[in-house]
This record gives C-alpha cells, structure tokens and sequence, in this order.
C-alpha cells in the first residue's frame, strides 16, 4: 500500500471517530432538550439518518454535520443529502406505522469546535 492510501485511510478513520463523537454529543444536546432518540444511524437500502428523535408529537430527522466553522457544516447538507434522507425517513415510517400519526421535520445538528447549532425544520419535504 502506498504512502498516499494509508494516509487517506488514517483521514477516513478520523473523520468516522470525528462524525460518531458529533453524533453522541448532538444526541445528548437532543435528550436534554427533552427528545427521546429513536435510532442512530438508521440505515435503509435508500439512504442513512444519523438521529431520529421524538418530542411529544414531532418526529425530528437529523443530520449531524460537523466542520471548522458553524455555516459550512450548515452548508454541507446538499440538495442531494436531503433526498436521501428523505427517502430514509419514508422507509423508518412505513416499517413504523403507529409513528405516522406524528408531525415530522428534518433537522441540522450542525457542530463546530465549542459550538454547535440545532435547526429545527431546516427543509420541508421535496425542497
């Protein structure tokens, strides 16, 4: 194996410890704000949602970004990042049912060194 791969190789894994660090933290931020958390890393054949948290009525799917500076994790989240989150969140409600009753949004957990953001209802569905 070459210098380069195992250089990126040793990046890849940093950034996987990095983004499960952001992860439990924006997890932990949520239950003190009184979210139950349904699931980390839901993952379906369409996609992956890092958290899936529920305060009384409300299904809240959220991406965990994490970056240098608050507006680029912001920026992070793509169009297409949001697709297949949405695709996700279809699949995590049709496997259960008794939570489609509830009101859901897409939220950005968005993480910079000793900063972090949650923006709630950061897209509405097809945006």
């Amino acid at each position: 194996m070459t210098a380069g791969a195992q250089d990126q190789r040793a990046a890849r894994r940093r950034s996987e410890r990095s983004g499960r660090y952001a992860e439990w933290v924006a997890a932990l931020m949520l239950q003190l704000k009184g979210y139950r958390i349904l699931a980390r890393r839901y993952r379906a054949k369409s996609g992956e949602i890092d958290l899936i948290a529920r305060r009384g009525r409300v299904i809240a799917f959220v991406e965990v970004k994490t970056r240098a500076r608050l507006d680029h994790a912001l920026d992070a989240v793509t169009a297409r990042a949001r697709r297949r989150i949405e695709r996700a969140a279809d699949m995590f409600i049709a496997r259960n049912p008794r939570l489609a009753e509830c009101d859901m949004r897409y939220d950005i957990v968005a993480m910079a060194p000793w900063r972090f953001r949650h923006l709630r209802g950061a897209w509405r569905f097809g945006e």
